[in-house]
């Protein structure tokens, strides 16, 4: 990304929404948003085989794994406001294992991009299936989005979900019930 050039072009937005850059409290506001931008967009620059770093192992565990309550912070590809919330994450296992912190690294190499929350959901879920070939991958995704809070109708409370299911999370109603159930209880 070229900060300069950003940085110029919100300079530009400041005067047309008819803001003075000059003013003492924006004098370095445009190189701020510039890397601003860059932080909340640098998914584009990861590389899911440099995430993984070899961090898939050969095991003979074969019951469901967990990860839940990922937090992430991402842009509505459609109005650039932030959208935000929790990603709950399993698989079942099939030979391969993952460390447990890749899975919240994948989850922030595709929120940190423009985005849509349904093609965010399964992208992770692909990523995993793709890379541990397990039993089943299930994904879902809890978001509250300002394009909808801040603007546009406006509702506070409304809550996002989305889900995307491989393998036996979309074909086994027990192994789909148990990961929902499991995600919804809070026990720590």
């Amino acid at each position: 990304m070229n900060l300069e050039r950003v940085a110029g072009l919100v300079n530009i937005i400041l005067e047309e929404i008819g803001e003075d850059p000059k003013r003492e409290g924006l004098l370095r506001t445009p190189e701020r948003v510039a890397k601003s931008y860059e932080f909340l967009t640098g998914g584009y620059k990861s590389d899911i085989d440099e995430i993984l770093n070899g961090a898939v192992f050969e095991e003979k565990y074969d019951e469901m794994v967990i990860v839940k309550d990922i937090d992430f912070y991402s842009m509505c590809e459609h109005h650039m406001i932030p959208f935000y919330g929790k990603v709950h994450v399993a698989y079942l296992p099939a030979g391969k294992i993952v460390g447990l912190s890749k899975i919240p690294r994948i989850v922030d190499a595709f929120a940190r991009r423009l985005q849509v929350q349904e093609r965010m959901t399964q992208q992770i879920a692909d990523v995993l299936n793709k890379n541990l070939k397990p039993s089943g991958v299930g994904v879902v995704v809890e978001a509250y989005h300002m394009c909808m809070m801040m603007r546009g109708v406006q509702k506070q409370n409304s809550i996002t979900t989305t889900s995307a299911m491989h393998g036996d999370f979309r074909n086994d109603n027990l192994t789909r019930s148990e990961f929902l159930d499991l995600i919804a209880t809070k026990r720590i």
